[in-house]
Formats: structure tokens, sequence, C-alpha cells
């Protein structure tokens, strides 16, 4: 017999920040300052990565995937943050909530991934540098990123189907400021404890492993160069890799607290700000890391510029 007087959720109110009412419109126009710049920040790299020749480089078509992640992320997150820091009452259907989580899921998974391959591709230049080009080029690029976006969307699809078949019965509240697996699996009324197996083991496979090589690709790619005769190599080596350890220290930093630290020992109010520099704080910061330390990328900037006054 199957109980008929569980209620089953329909609708998904989102606590938030809830911040006093005299910085909503400041909220309201912080996050919409922040969700312009990361668009136009990110889709900046893709063209000019697209229009510049000199960037037709395995590391720069990686970095053009990073920022499609972090547009679909944005995307995703910052406007429904938009909304609600200015009515106050965030609210969305249970689909809703379903879908913003699976799109966060397929960025972020994305993102890890292809941070990895980008060290992966400095390693091979820095420490392998005579078999880089046979080992590394564009078809295989291509072939690797198809690869990346087909096993992020495969995984999350897994995750979501087993989320799928769980019963949400209430409540309907989740103290966060968007949907989150955590706050979500609070909601069930169901046995969650296959879904939180699979959640760790992909934790393990997608936040962990990767980390782990990336960590040890730069052990090695630190110690060749520090054995580098030149300075003026180590230097030019040095200014290559800083710009993604930066990015990889924020956003793995952030993302491992989060999700390999159980939700016991934090507060949801750090919780959520840790999310927040992985959410709203790296796919900001990711176009002007990348930007304000590449030579290459400001020249190609400039000979844009300069080709848009030929035309005007």
């Amino acid at each position: 017999m199957h109980e008929t007087n569980v209620t089953i959720i329909t609708l998904i109110h989102l606590l938030g920040f809830q911040s006093p009412q005299s910085i909503t419109y400041f909220l309201f126009f912080l996050f919409f300052i922040i969700y312009c710049m990361t668009i136009c920040g990110n889709l900046l790299i893709i063209t000019l990565v697209s229009y510049s020749k000199n960037l037709h480089s395995p590391m720069y078509i990686f970095l053009t995937q990073l920022a499609v992640s972090d547009i679909l992320l944005a995307t995703d997150i910052l406007p429904n943050m938009v909304h609600a820091a200015l009515v106050k009452v965030n609210r969305m259907s249970f689909t809703d909530c379903i879908t913003q989580f699976y799109f966060f899921d397929v960025s972020e998974i994305s993102e890890c991934l292809l941070l990895t391959l980008m060290c992966y591709d400095r390693y091979l230049a820095i420490c392998k540098p005579l078999h880089y080009s046979s080992i590394v080029n564009t078809h295989v690029c291509l072939k690797v990123i198809i690869v990346t976006w087909m096993l992020s969307i495969s995984l999350v699809s897994f995750q979501i189907l087993a989320i799928t078949t769980l019963h949400f019965c209430g409540p309907n509240i989740i103290d966060h400021f968007f949907c989150d697996l955590a706050p979500l699996l609070e909601l069930s009324c169901s046995d969650t404890t296959l879904v939180q197996l699979q959640v760790t083991l992909l934790s393990v496979f997608i936040g962990v492993v990767p980390f782990l090589i990336i960590i040890i690709s730069y052990v090695y790619i630190i110690v060749t160069i520090l054995q580098m005769s030149s300075v003026t190599g180590r230097q030019k080596a040095f200014s290559t890799c800083s710009s993604h350890l930066a990015v990889v220290s924020m956003y793995y930093g952030s993302l491992d607290c989060v999700y390999l630290v159980p939700t016991r020992r934090q507060s949801w109010n750090i919780s959520k700000v840790l999310s927040l520099l992985y959410t709203v704080v790296t796919p900001l910061m990711n176009p002007i890391i990348y930007s304000l330390r590449n030579k290459e990328i400001k020249t190609a900037v400039e000979q844009m510029i300069n080709d848009l006054k030929k035309i005007i």
C-alpha cells in the first residue's frame, strides 16, 4: 500500500543570502554588473582566439571551451540571483530547480576536466617540448574537447536520472542561492544513500583525481623550469603557468571545501560563501587573469582594435 497523504513538492523556495532591505538595490546592481562583465569577458576570449591566428594553439582552444563553460555557469546562476536580489522572494518550480542543477553540474564537471587538460598541455610544452607537436595538435584538441563535453553531459544525466527516482515531499525550502545537490537531497523523503554514494564517487573521480594530476604535473613543471639555464626561459615558463595555477587554486580550493568536507562540519552560510567563489567569482576572474598576464592576448586585442579602426 502506498501512502496517499504524501505531498509532492512542485515549488521550491530559495532563501539565498537573506540580505537586509537597505542593500537590495546594491546587490541587484552588483550581481547585474558581475554578470555583464562575466559574459563580456568570456565572449572577448572566444572572439580573440577565433580572430587571431597567433592564438590558434591547443592552450587557447582549451581556453575558449573554459570560457564557454563559464558563460554557461554564469547564465545558469546569476540571472536568478539578480532577480532574487530585487524581488526578495526567490521561488522556482521543482522542474526548473532540477534543470538549474543539471546545467550547473555540467559546467562544473567540464571546467574540472578542461583545467586538467590545460595543465597537461603545459606539462607537455615545458617538460616534453620535442614531443609536444606530435602529441598535441588541433585535431587531437577537438576530439578531446568533444569527449570532455560528452562525458560531462553523460555523468550529469546519470546523476539526474538517479535523483528523479526519489520522492520529494518537503519541506520546499532550500537554504542556498541556487539548487545545489546537498540541500536538494534534504527535501527528499526517500532513502538517498545510493545517490549520495554516487555523488561521493563522482566527487572523487572529478574533484580529487584531476586535482592530483594537476599537482603532480606542476611538480614536474616546476622542477623542469628550475633546471633551465636561461633566466628569460624560466620567466617565460613561469608566466605561461602562473595564470592557470591561480585559477586552479581558487577553483579547486573552494570546490573541494564544499563537496569533500561533510556538510555537518560547516554551516550553510560558509558553504554559500564558498559556493560564490566557484559559481560567481571564478567565471568573472578567469578572462581577467588570463588577459592581464598574457602578452599574446594583449597583442591580439591591439591587433583587433587596429583592424577595427581601419574598417571604421
